[in-house]
């Protein structure tokens, strides 16, 4: 029996939120479940497609699936629905299946807006999405279709799971009626589900399922259960790594919710990283109150170059009202230290809260020039079901359950506050842009380190990363973002000043280069080559240099060992062509 797991796209295009690109987390391992199980599982990623329908009636036209599940974000439930449609069309007996945030907190709308839905798990999905196609394989009468299918056993008071009625062409109201359906606990020990590395091919990891915080945007506490947090042990999570990085993976994202929520797990991982000398580079989420010294210490030596932190706003009373009751000062403290240990610090704001006014945007623009964020990345507020938030809003009449029958991706949080509009928040998320691109070059000119020699080559590559955004990257191509060439050059300076660092030669031959200078790029390349003769984009940029003097004979011993790549054979072409 042969399962097919689709990622559905969203229905806003998305231009810079890789995260929504990626296939989530939840079907690799409901896929390496189903695998162990004896099952055939394809997984088809959608996000990143041109033509996502076409592309999901060929991947069913070929592997012929006995069932299609879909893992449904509110953001990308009408792709999820028109997928069900069109599947169906290709053969009306294939099981079709929801799963995901969505699923779990907007079932009976599936069953309304799309006939072609045949089940929905809400909820933990592995064991429960495992019975259901156990039942289908045996041809056993335990699930009807139509059924709600609860993975956790969660004691969902708000509604009923249903059924179809019984000529399974309308579904139940959703109310009297209904009936539950068979649930499944929660799995206590997350190490007893196999490894999805061991069937597939990712980047993104969580060690945790669930989180600490009432963040009342965010959805996980009642996904996951609030206050419910179980974890894999560090030895199974480094395997999985272990597993990735035979697969060619060297950089990972782990999505936790608060990854460094327990210290000693963290550290434990991070040092089970280190025995294993895996060279990795990885980012991570937190919080501004689960970091010290020690932790992040510890984590830049296994590779950390990135954690996020959910700061929301510069108003202390906008962020009570989020759920997020931090004091700038502990604020401030956390991406101090963070910078200071050579691990970027990434901050995301919300704007357009409950009581967003310009004195509250003001008031973030002043936390970030303390703050001194080396990234950052802002939202407007939108309202999902399953958040606290819009729990609220339908309770006070702000907003109608209808309302997500619309073809819209999501409902922002100012189409129903009466305080707020669209222009003004436009305006609000200029202006807290502006007040950080505006100030990155000096966040990044004034960073300061720790005096440790243990971090001096992490402090290096640190350095050599951001001068890099600053003279080819985002910031170098930010129209708000001013002295690139200069922050960058700065950086490049100081990362060479704590160790040996292949990047920080490069971008300072290639600003050489860029003026002219050959032979100054030449001298420096030359010290950078003693220190990593193999490095292919050293050699490449000595071969450029020198070719820019006309020695394309010397440069072509530069390029020469690398000619099994396809970025160095039309350099080589061309100095041979010089030289005939």
């Amino acid at each position: 029996m042969k399962i097919l797991l689709v990622n559905p796209v969203c229905l806003d295009a998305r231009l810079t939120d890789g995260d929504a690109l990626a296939v989530p987390m939840g079907l690799f391992y409901i896929g390496a479940l189903l695998k162990e199980n004896g099952f055939g599982v394809e997984v088809l990623n959608l996000a990143p497609v041109e033509k996502p329908m076409d592309t999901l009636c060929a991947a069913v036209s070929k592997y012929q699936p006995a069932v299609v599940g879909f893992s449904v974000l509110h953001a990308n439930r009408h792709a999820a629905m028109d997928g069900v449609a069109a599947v169906k069309a290709l053969n009306p007996d294939i099981v079709t299946v929801f799963g995901g945030p969505a699923a779990t907190f907007s079932w009976d709308l599936f069953f309304k807006q799309c006939p072609g839905l045949d089940f929905i798990v809400r909820g933990e999905g592995e064991r429960i999405f495992l019975q259901l196609v156990r039942s289908l394989k045996e041809k056993k009468a335990t699930f009807k279709r139509g059924s709600v299918l609860n993975g956790g056993d969660r004691q969902w008071s708000a509604i009923l799971p249903s059924h179809r009625s019984p000529n399974e062409k309308e579904p139940c109201s959703g109310h009297e009626g209904c009936r539950s359906n068979l649930s499944e606990p929660l799995i206590s020990d997350l190490d007893s589900l196999p490894h999805p590395a061991a069937y597939f091919d990712f980047q993104h990891l969580s060690l945790s399922r669930g989180c600490p915080g009432k963040c009342r945007f965010c959805g996980s506490p009642d996904f996951w259960g609030k206050g419910k947090v179980r974890f894999h042990s560090a030895k199974w999570f480094v395997d999985e790594i272990v597993l990735l990085t035979k697969k060619g993976r060297t950089h990972f994202f782990i999505s936790d919710d608060t990854f460094t929520m327990s210290k000693k797990r963290v550290l434990a991982v991070c040092h089970e990283i280190q025995k294993r000398e895996l060279n990795i580079t990885w980012q991570a989420i937190s919080r501004v109150d689960f970091v010290d010294d020690e932790i992040l210490k510890t984590m830049r030596l296994a590779g950390c170059i990135q954690i996020s932190f959910g700061v929301e706003s510069g108003s202390e009373k906008i962020r009570k009202v989020l759920g997020k009751p931090f004091k700038n000062e502990k604020i401030i403290h956390a991406f101090q230290r963070t910078a200071a240990h050579g691990i970027l610090p990434r901050a995301y704001f919300i704007y357009g809260s409950p009581g967003e006014t310009k004195k509250s945007i003001e008031q973030s623009v002043r936390l970030i020039q303390k703050m001194k964020p080396l990234s950052m990345v802002s939202y407007i507020l939108v309202i999902f079901p399953g958040t606290a938030l819009y729990d609220a809003s339908v309770k006070k009449g702000m907003i109608s359950p209808e309302a997500w029958e619309k073809k819209v991706e999501d409902i922002p949080w100012f189409e129903v506050d009466p305080d707020l509009d669209f222009d003004q928040v436009k305006a609000f998320g200029h202006q807290l842009r502006k007040g950080f691109y505006g100030k990155a070059h000096r966040f990044a000119q004034k960073i300061e380190l720790v005096d440790d020699p243990d971090l001096y080559p992490c402090h290096a590559d640190f350095l050599s990363r951001l001068a890099m955004t600053f003279s080819h990257g985002e910031y170098a191509r930010h129209p708000e973002v001013i002295q690139q060439e200069k922050t960058a050059n700065l950086l490049y300076q100081r990362a060479l000043e704590y160790a040996p660092d292949a990047r920080a030669y490069l971008g300072l031959a290639m600003t050489h280069q860029k003026q002219r200078d050959f032979q100054s790029a030449i001298s420096l390349l030359k010290t950078a080559l003693d220190h990593f003769s193999t490095d292919r984009q050293l050699n490449i940029c000595m071969a450029i240099t020198l070719m820019n003097l006309g020695d394309f004979k010397s440069a072509l011993q530069y390029l020469e060992p690398f000619s099994s790549h396809g970025d160095v054979t039309h350099y080589i072409e061309a100095c041979r062509q010089r030289l005939n």
